[in-house]
């Protein structure tokens, strides 16, 4: 698995609807950063690339305490980008396989696992949650058909996973550059997005008992 797939962390924003006057990657949930569980929770995969912009030498120097084997990649624009730019720029050069990781999320230990032990491309969704969701639209069987604005069967978290070449830039949200590949096998996780102040005080309660 994690030797033939790319994990790719989009952490270049500056995560300003949060309000914490810092990148998301480095917020202390339940005394570690963000960043800091993430590579826990993905540190059976080989391959981890993790884009950076604002508070770039921040992360670097944080990620550097858990793990010297990272790709960094620069996004560049990230103040007038948005998530597809910096997946599309952390999966060039990777493997044949990428997975989506946004910065600001978190998925339980025993989701990852199944994440990282599925072949071949795929959609992971999770119950409505957070305050600013994009929806999922899904079949009978799972399979994710459509994202929304307005309504949905679940909420739209990521991971996703897609063959690298099918990955075209965009200065929009990953979920862009996934709609024009889509049916796309569904997988339901547990898994939360930070985006606004309560989102975050909801994580802090949930991960109490992680790892």
């Amino acid at each position: 698995m994690s030797s033939i797939k790319s994990v790719v962390i989009s952490c270049a924003g500056i995560g300003s609807r949060l309000g914490l006057g810092q990148t998301k990657a480095l917020i202390k949930v339940n005394g570690r950063s963000l960043i800091a569980w993430q590579l826990e929770l993905l540190k059976e995969v080989e391959d981890i690339r993790i884009v950076i912009g604002y508070q770039a030498n921040d992360i670097i120097e944080e990620v550097l305490k858990y793990r010297n084997d990272v790709v960094f990649v620069y996004n560049h624009r990230y103040f007038e980008t948005k998530t597809g730019a910096s997946f599309y720029l952390g999966a060039q050069h990777g493997n044949d396989f990428a997975i989506e990781w946004d910065g600001d999320l978190l998925v339980h230990p025993d989701d990852v696992k199944t994440i990282l032990n599925t072949e071949g491309e795929f959609i992971c969704y999770a119950e409505k949650s957070s305050d600013e969701a994009v929806y999922v639209q899904t079949d009978d069987k799972g399979n994710v058909l459509a994202f929304s604005r307005e309504t949905g069967d679940y909420e739209w978290t990521g991971p996703a996973c897609i063959m690298r070449d099918k990955i075209k830039y965009s200065s929009g949200n990953v979920f862009n550059q996934l709609e024009p590949y889509l049916p796309l096998k569904g997988i339901k996780i547990r898994a939360y997005d930070i985006d606004t102040y309560s989102d975050y005080t909801r994580v802090m309660e949930i991960t109490k008992n992680w790892i």
